[in-house]
């Protein structure tokens, strides 16, 4: 499980780098996108890998890598807009922004410890198009709790399926890195 957490780290530093850079070029703006934008925004991410992965033609060269990331940090800003509320105008600054960045890759770190303790590291025997598709599963769960004005009966909580995402994510990152090594 040593070697599970530091290619988890090896992962989120790479999608930080990206979302620290475009903090720098675009400011906080996407501090204005409501949960169902940003979900959508995920859900474009998921369904492009999906595409990828089933059509032999790619018309766009980006593979799959770079969807991964962005899910992973569109699902953190999610979850940073769960916490702080949607706003009218960018108000976060670079500092506190990547702040809130670590602190959510923190809490989804320690979950994603938690259910691998529990589950033995299933996820290793899974294919990417397996996650991918756990993904996507997971997004039509938030759009229905979203469609349900957030209310649920017995289900988990929008924030513990975005952070669900950002580990499938993160374990599609690690299986394509393992494959490039091999």
């Amino acid at each position: 499980m040593q070697h599970t957490s530091e290619q988890y780290n090896e992962v989120i530093k790479i999608c930080r780098d990206l979302f620290q850079k475009k903090m720098k070029d675009y400011g906080s703006a996407w501090r204005i996108l409501r949960l169902p934008s940003l979900t959508d925004q995920i859900f474009i991410k998921a369904q492009r890998i999906r595409s990828l992965q089933q059509n032999s033609v790619r018309k766009v060269d980006e593979g799959e890598t770079s969807e991964f990331i962005g899910i992973i940090n569109y699902s953190i800003m999610a979850l940073i807009q769960l916490e702080l509320g949607v706003v009218e105008q960018p108000d976060l600054q670079l500092e506190k922004a990547v702040a809130l960045y670590d602190k959510h890759t923190s809490e989804t770190k320690t979950l994603m410890e938690n259910k691998n303790h529990d589950y033995g590291e299933a996820w290793r025997d899974m294919r990417v198009s397996s996650l991918t598709d756990l993904i996507l599963q997971k997004l039509l769960r938030v759009k229905q709790i979203e469609d349900n004005k957030g209310k649920t009966i017995v289900s988990e909580g929008i924030d513990a399926n975005y952070q669900d995402m950002v580990n499938y994510a993160v374990f599609a990152m690690i299986h394509i890195n393992e494959n490039k090594t091999k």
